[in-house]
């Protein structure tokens, strides 16, 4: 059984996810340009252009604010991954739309994983940022789960559901926190969809 699509967000709700994604990309400026000790919820909010109080309606903490950022690229993944469609081998199709969410078409796609790279060298010294980039990848995870389903279908095993979600989830993790340690390149070698691809085989039994 196809998994139904979600209903559309209303005019409010667009405009929400814009203004908490606003927020995020200043956010991510400020901890990548200062680090998250240098900077403060007002600095966030006046990037931002919204008021301190917008913030908070919004987040608990500054470090909670690019939560929003981070989600967007499994956001993406996810929908590829779909778009494979039931009955397609799961390793390619989990190849194919891993490579195509961390391409680099353009400058700014290659802006959006420096800008991740920034964030994961902040969370380095930073535990409530961490613990946002593991909530965010936990979450995303849990969101696979019924696209890794439908792709198996109806007779697949709870506990493969999981594995593949968990390898496919932690293969784009490792992939992003190992580059943002080096100073490679978004494309060619070590760059994230490399790294990624390689995580993924392993992870999921395969070999280099």
């Amino acid at each position: 059984m196809t998994t139904p699509s979600p209903p559309p967000l209303s005019l409010t709700e667009r405009r929400k996810l814009a203004t908490q994604l606003e927020i995020a990309r200043a956010a991510a400026e400020l901890f990548t340009a200062h680090g998250t000790d240098g900077t403060t919820a007002e600095a966030i909010a006046g990037r931002a252009g919204v008021a301190l109080r917008t913030f908070y309606r919004y987040f608990r903490t500054k470090q909670d604010a690019v939560g929003p950022l981070l989600a967007v690229g499994g956001d993406r993944w996810r929908a590829l991954l779909a778009a494979a469609g039931p009955g397609a081998p799961l390793p390619d199709a989990l190849q194919s739309a891993i490579a195509a969410a961390l391409a680099v078409p353009d400058e700014a796609a290659a802006d959006g994983l420096r800008q991740v790279r920034g964030l994961l060298r902040a969370a380095a010294g930073d535990p409530a940022l961490r613990a946002v980039w593991y909530r965010v990848n936990q979450e995303s995870e849990d969101k696979l789960r019924p696209v890794v389903a439908e792709l198996l279908g109806a007779g697949a095993r709870p506990l493969d559901v999981r594995l593949a979600a968990a390898a496919a989830t932690d293969a784009i993790r490792l992939a992003l926190e190992t580059w943002a340690e080096t100073d490679a390149d978004v494309t060619g070698p070590d760059s994230p969809a490399e790294l990624a691809a390689r995580c993924l085989r392993g992870l999921m039994g395969g070999t280099d």
